[in-house]
């Protein structure tokens, strides 16, 4: 979960899509009454179809009162529909409902677990873009050895300009000091290998476009250099990202599964693990605790005119929980703004750059 309070802070309203996901209200509402037992700012507006939210209230309203509120919605995107579909025959599924809430400023940010294509074709029809961002990105926080290393584009965008890593490298800017309290975040592009000659023409001109920036550029950076801490945002296109998202996330569940088939194979191994396990029992604990991805849970569409959240499809109470949590630091820190302010300062080195290309 993250660090940071919102306690003392003005109210913030969640539009929260409570049909999304692989498991709805069931898990969605827990997860908001879980928030806002935690955070005495937070007000959720649940979206959509009440007679299935209802029964998984309980006595919500009495504890908690007009910080949570329904709001119907007739219709639901499936987790496999087109995102074309669900945006020209679902005008009132619960998923575009809660991003026209935070359109007509009712709500400060909308979270959902259900499609992702759905939700940013959506978003972006929607909301628009900032002034100056061609096309939103996916951003996410993964664990490194110092901390969190901040990603993007992890799937928006499957092919990208110079000009786009540029902008996505200021809005990861802008996210890594926003979320984490980076001063000045150390902006990499991924590329396959260190040296400057490395890379395709797009990197190139990205990196060019970088180093006349004041943006804190640091280079090219390689796959591994994610998990090391000497980078906090790596900037990549969004079909490099999502492939190593996903390697990312398969690595650590083959790793787990091979830990659990070694015990279990062999039962003097299992009763030694377990009597050496009450020593370790407090390191075990805390990597738990690190290394649980529904701790860091929530991504962020960045680029648009409002702040949009995408939870994980399968996530439980605690992961959507988390995924709320971050919508509240993005409203209450104003990143939209943020990135637009940051985006107009930068622009003009960039642009002597690319009239010189």
């Amino acid at each position: 979960m993250l660090n940071s309070t919102l306690s003392t802070v003005r109210p913030i309203t969640i539009a929260v899509d409570a049909m999304g996901g692989d498991h709805g209200p069931s898990v969605v509402v827990p997860a908001s009454l879980s928030a806002l037992s935690r955070e005495p700012s937070l007000q959720i507006t649940l979206v959509g179809l009440a007679d299935q939210i209802q029964p998984h209230l309980g006595n919500a309203t009495a504890r908690f009162g007009q910080r949570i509120v329904v709001r119907e919605a007739s219709q639901v995107v499936a987790m496999d529909e087109k995102p074309q579909d669900a945006l020209r025959k679902k005008k009132d599924s619960s998923m575009r409902v809660a991003i026209d809430l935070v359109k007509s400023g009712e709500a400060h940010a909308c979270v959902s677990a259900g499609n992702t294509g759905a939700l940013m074709a959506t978003a972006r029809f929607v909301l628009k873009t900032i002034e100056g961002i061609d096309r939103p990105a996916i951003i996410s926080r993964i664990r490194s050895r110092k901390g969190f290393t901040h990603m993007l584009d992890l799937g928006a965008n499957s092919q990208c300009t110079a000009e786009h890593l540029f902008q996505f490298a200021v809005m990861g800017s802008v996210v890594a000091a926003d979320m984490s309290g980076i001063d000045k975040p150390r902006i990499g592009i991924l590329n396959i290998g260190e040296e400057e000659t490395k890379g395709d023409s797009v990197v190139q001109e990205a990196a060019q476009l970088l180093s006349a920036s004041k943006l804190n550029y640091i280079g090219f950076v390689e796959g591994g250099d994610i998990f090391t801490g000497d980078v906090d945002v790596v900037v990549t296109d969004g079909f490099t990202g999502n492939v190593a998202l996903k390697s990312i996330e398969g690595v650590a569940k083959m790793l787990i599964a091979v830990v659990k088939d070694e015990y279990t194979r062999n039962p003097l191994r299992y009763v030694s693990a377990a009597i050496s396990g009450l020593v370790s029992w407090p390191v075990v604990r805390f990597l738990r605790r690190e290394f649980d991805p529904r701790t860091y849970n929530g991504a962020s569409m960045v680029g648009l005119n409002g702040v949009v959240i995408k939870s994980h499809g399968s996530a439980d109470a605690l992961s959507f929980e988390n995924a709320i949590h971050v919508a509240m630091i993005e409203a209450q820190k104003g990143v939209p703004m943020h990135i637009g302010n940051l985006l107009k300062e930068q622009i003009q080195p960039a642009l002597v750059v690319s009239a010189e290309r």
